[in-house]
């Protein structure tokens, strides 16, 4: 059976469409998909992350035990700041993509993945036995709400006193929103600029109503999992299980920069991942965007339009929104750039090869 965030009663009286989603029982969409995406685009959406997974990392060597856990650097991190990491296995495959939060000189915060956090929490507990350091999942105890578009800090500044203007990207701060404790996150999966809410789990509905109540002037709107998926698509975010697994290193991935080794000590897979940094990937994550109007889905292959050679698979793929035009990520061939196609049910469909991201929101 699926788990219920606390949010659920407040999904059902908006007439959600619920699915489970990693476990948990979330709202695919409350109306129209491409309304709610279009909304966090031009002024605001409303999310519920409380899926999420959050994991504290305590104590006096809690930084050298995520600087040996996780390849990133994370010992460098001020208080307040945020940064994208990974958890990898000791083949250098990776086991989730995280942020972690410096919440003060010994305190960490650990965002995991819906569908991965027990096992982020238990390999962090395994990989810190030999610090002076404490892994606590803590992850029901929180409700996660996001705020995320344009309109976003105009939403927000109306329920807080915290200096938000001032609030980096990947930064966050303790503050009261509407009453309630939370962590106020500049952080995001859309491509917009936007804020994360991390409270307690019994405030999470109250937040969530005082949100939407300050919001509706802006334009406001609740958006579900679908949004958020073509949200992140045409920002060229990638999504654990699809862009990202245990079969792949953040080098496949083009992410080979969220690996440090000009950090101190080792950490786990250092030795698999060192080789890799110098060699070209067999594939690479590549946009693609369709000239004509049916959608590559996730696990279609990517052809030769010349002899319909498979040459790369299709990751994500979704109609944008954006550009009027169905897009999608898929692992190519390295010494293939044009002339492809996707094969969607034995049609090939031509596709043109484009950088990613597919979208940039305007300063």
């Amino acid at each position: 059976m699926s788990r219920p965030t606390p949010l659920r009663e407040v999904h059902e009286s908006l007439g959600a469409t619920l699915t489970d989603f990693a476990g948990w029982l979330m709202p695919l969409r409350y109306g129209s998909e491409s309304a709610e995406h279009n909304a966090v685009r031009t002024a605001a959406g409303l999310f519920d992350l409380s899926h999420m997974g959050e994991i504290f990392v305590t104590g006096p060597q809690a930084a050298d035990a995520l600087d040996h856990a996780l390849v990133g650097h994370l010992s460098v991190l001020e208080p307040g700041r945020a940064r994208y990491t990974m958890i990898c296995a000791a083949d250098g495959g990776v086991l989730d993509d995280l942020i972690v939060y410096r919440l003060a000189a010994e305190e960490f915060l650990v965002v995991a993945n819906a569908s991965n956090y027990p096992k982020v929490a238990a390999e962090l507990t395994e990989r810190t036995a030999g610090f002076e350091a404490a892994v606590e999942d803590r992850s029901d105890r929180y409700g996660l709400i996001a705020v995320q578009g344009p309109r976003s800090q105009e939403i927000l500044a109306t329920l807080t006193d915290a200096d938000l203007p001032s609030l980096k990207y990947y930064a966050g701060l303790p503050a009261t929103v509407a009453g309630v404790e939370a962590l106020i996150a500049r952080t995001g999966y859309t491509g917009e600029d936007g804020f994360e809410l991390f409270v307690a789990a019994g405030d999470a509905v109250t937040l969530w109503q005082e949100v939407t109540k300050a919001g509706d002037a802006y334009g406001l709107r609740p958006a579900g999992l679908s949004a958020r998926d073509t949200l992140r698509l045409e920002a060229g975010m990638p999504l654990y299980g699809n862009e990202l697994n245990a079969g792949l290193t953040p080098f496949d991935a083009g992410l080979g920069r969220v690996v440090r080794f000009d950090k101190p000590g080792d950490f786990v897979g250092r030795a698999a991942l060192a080789p890799l940094k110098d060699i070209p990937p067999r594939r690479r994550l590549t946009g693609l965007v369709a000239r004509g109007r049916r959608v590559p889905r996730h696990g279609y292959p990517v052809v030769r339009l010349t002899d319909g050679t498979v040459v790369g698979e299709v990751t994500s793929g979704a109609p944008s929104q954006s550009l009027g035009k169905p897009i999608a990520m898929a692992y190519v061939d390295t010494d293939v750039s044009e002339g492809l196609a996707v094969d969607i049910r034995g049609s090939h469909e031509p596709v043109d090869v484009v950088d990613l991201p597919f979208y940039r929101r305007s300063k």
